[in-house]
């Protein structure tokens, strides 16, 4: 399972080196930047990342109060890192329970190393999850894993599972699509698909191809085209760069 984080940073430098150096890190996948602590706090409420990377440089003090804020709301707080030119709030960071302090420039020693400590100390376990399909006294529970992708049928939903079955459940798809994990995404008013086994986002012709025997093609909406681009930027973070 991958680490979601979130950078709150103004200074369009140091966010892109950071982003750079994240990017060696196949677990690690961006979910949101912020520019100030206003953005910030609405962006960590709205995303929940597990991990906050924040610049103190510019009013360090406002971050340090937005953290304290956010224990009114959340009852976990994220993995928060501070970073800035010198070692100005690391004390205030310790105080407020930061797991890490780094001092700009960005190094990639510093972030390595935060990064290995990290997983050490908060592993990210990948647990089955299953999802249960009620009908009358039949209770039929799928391992999420395993499922394709989710279309709907009037007010009927079909579940497409990896091999080959289908699965079909009399409740509409709006009401499966809160309880699914974070890699399955809403494409189009018909169709959520596990990000897992996409393996062709074609743009021009608005379809999603998926990994499996028959090579399915599912179509994408413009209406959902916000999701498109995140899953694509998601998957290029883990891709192995192509030469041309």
């Amino acid at each position: 399972m991958n680490y979601t984080y979130l950078i709150i940073d103004s200074n369009a430098s140091s966010k892109l080196q950071l982003q750079v150096y994240l990017q060696e890190y196949g677990d690690f996948s961006c979910v949101g930047i912020a520019k100030d602590e206003t953005e910030g706090l609405n962006a960590i409420l709205k995303f929940v990342p597990d991990v906050v990377l924040i610049n103190l440089n510019e009013d360090g003090m406002t971050y340090f109060q937005m953290v304290s804020e956010l224990s009114q709301f959340v009852k976990t707080l994220p993995i928060i890192i501070g970073y800035s030119p010198t070692k100005k709030y690391a004390y205030n960071a310790i105080k407020s329970s930061f797991f890490d302090y780094w001092v700009l420039p960005h190094n990639e020693f510093d972030i390595r190393k935060t990064i290995l400590r990290l997983r050490k100390k908060h592993p990210k376990h990948h647990m089955p999850s299953t999802i249960c399909l009620k009908s009358y006294n039949d209770y039929r529970y799928l391992d999420t894993d395993e499922i394709l992708y989710l279309k709907s049928d009037n007010n009927a939903t079909d579940f497409f599972m990896k091999d080959g079955n289908v699965v079909s459940a009399f409740k509409t798809l709006k009401s499966f699509e809160q309880r699914l994990p974070k890699s399955f995404i809403r494409i189009h008013q018909s169709y959520i698909l596990n990000s897992r086994y996409v393996s062709r986002i074609n743009y021009g012709k608005s379809i999603c191809t998926l990994r499996n025997e028959s090579e399915e093609e599912l179509p994408f909406s413009k209406t959902y085209k916000d999701k498109i681009d995140a899953l694509k930027d998601m998957l290029s973070k883990t891709a192995i760069k192509s030469l041309n």
